[in-house]
C-alpha cells in the first residue's frame, strides 16, 4: 500500500484514499464507510506519506512510526483514543517511539496518530510498498 495515497484532509473526519482528479479539486473515498467525496482545491489535504513525527535528533517518517505500533500491538488495534486519557496517550506513544520529542508532538498529534493507525489496521492496510520505503528514504536525503 502506498501512503502517498492515503490522505488526512483538514476539516474532514478520518482517512481518504485518493481515487481521481476532479474539476475543482480532488476526488475521494473515505476509508470509513467508502463514500466518495469532491474535496475543494481550498482544503488543506495531507498525504500520510509526506508526514514525519518529530523526535530529540530527527524526523521520523510516519510509516516507520506506523510499522513501530504495528509491531507494538501485534497487528491488532491499538488504543481508542475516544476514550483514552492524555497521559495514557503519552505512555502509549513512548513505547512506540521513545525519543519524541515532548515539547513539539502533542496530544492532539498522538490521536490522530492512534486513530489513523486504527483506521488502517481496519482496512487491511498496514502493509507497505518497499518501493515506497526506498523512495521515501532517498528524499530525506
Amino acid at each position: 500500500m502506498d501512503l502517498r495515497k492515503i490522505l488526512a484532509i483538514a476539516g474532514y473526519p478520518g482517512l481518504y484514499q485518493y481515487v481521481a482528479q476532479g474539476r475543482n479539486g480532488i476526488i475521494v473515498e473515505s476509508l470509513e464507510d467508502k463514500k466518495r467525496a469532491n474535496i475543494p482545491a481550498s482544503a488543506k489535504v495531507s498525504a500520510l506519506g509526506e508526514i514525519a513525527i518529530y523526535t530529540d535528533d530527527e524526523e521520523v517518517a510516519l510509516r516507520q512510526v506506523l510499522l513501530n505500533l504495528k509491531e507494538k500491538m501485534s497487528g491488532g488495534p491499538a488504543l481508542d483514543t475516544k476514550k483514552a486519557t492524555n497521559d495514557q496517550l503519552k505512555k502509549a506513544m513512548e513505547e512506540v517511539l521513545p525519543a519524541y520529542d515532548r515539547e513539539r508532538v502533542y496530544a492532539s498529534d498522538m490521536k490522530k496518530l492512534f486513530s489513523w493507525y486504527n483506521i488502517l489496521q481496519k482496512n487491511d492496510m498496514l502493509e507497505f510498498d518497499p518501493e515506497e520505503a526506498e523512495e521515501s528514504a532517498e528524499e530525506e536525503k
